[in-house]
């Protein structure tokens, strides 16, 4: 007879998996570090001592893992990086990942970001987290959230382009430009 947290780990690594490795994607920047995160947060959340009777409940223990162990992996390569340029002598070089997967724009940008940045606004704009609740998983003051997510959007918004489109301003040139050629009610 299965115990009970071996069937909330079926459920959730059957039945969930593959939104929480779109939510790894997002967090992490990369397709390739998603299954991983995923395994690895499975891992520490039904081996620890986390008290939870939902699937719901689990998979949000899970998620929160899963961004904890992003910052903290991305934390290491960037040290790993810095002391393999120091061997070497040189500066090191970025490398990107060009895939032409739905969503892959995204990707790319949110890897732009710093592991903080990636991880407050995931949680905050594509999870619905509160600030609180952000600030609770990262361990961050709610104002680091706020100040995370805010220079986060605004570089995402100049990465992905969030100007309108030609189209766009040719319309609000031609309303602006007939508004103005419109006399004034007195």
């Amino acid at each position: 007879m299965a115990r009970p947290w071996e069937v909330l780990l079926e459920e959730v690594a059957r039945q969930r998996w593959r939104r929480l490795v779109t939510h790894a994607t997002f967090v992490s920047g990369s397709y390739a570090d998603a299954p991983d995160l995923v395994q690895e947060a499975l891992i520490s959340t039904f081996s620890g001592r986390a008290r939870f009777t939902t699937a719901d409940q689990a998979e949000a223990y899970v998620r929160r893992a899963i961004a904890s162990r992003a910052v903290d992996a991305s934390r290491r390569r960037a040290r790993d990086r810095r002391l393999v340029a120091d061997v070497a002598g040189r500066t090191p070089t970025a490398t990107h990942d060009v895939d032409r997967l739905p969503g892959a724009d995204v990707v790319r940008a949110l890897a732009t970001l710093s592991p903080r940045e990636r991880a407050c606004v995931v949680l905050r704009q594509m999870e619905d987290m509160s600030v609180a609740e952000t600030a609770t998983v990262l361990g961050l003051s709610e104002g680091a959230v706020k100040r995370y997510t805010a220079d986060a959007v605004r570089r995402l918004g100049d990465l992905l382009d969030a100007a309108p489109s030609a189209a766009e301003h040719e319309t609000t040139t031609v309303t602006t430009t007939a508004s103005k050629e419109m006399p004034r009610a007195r």
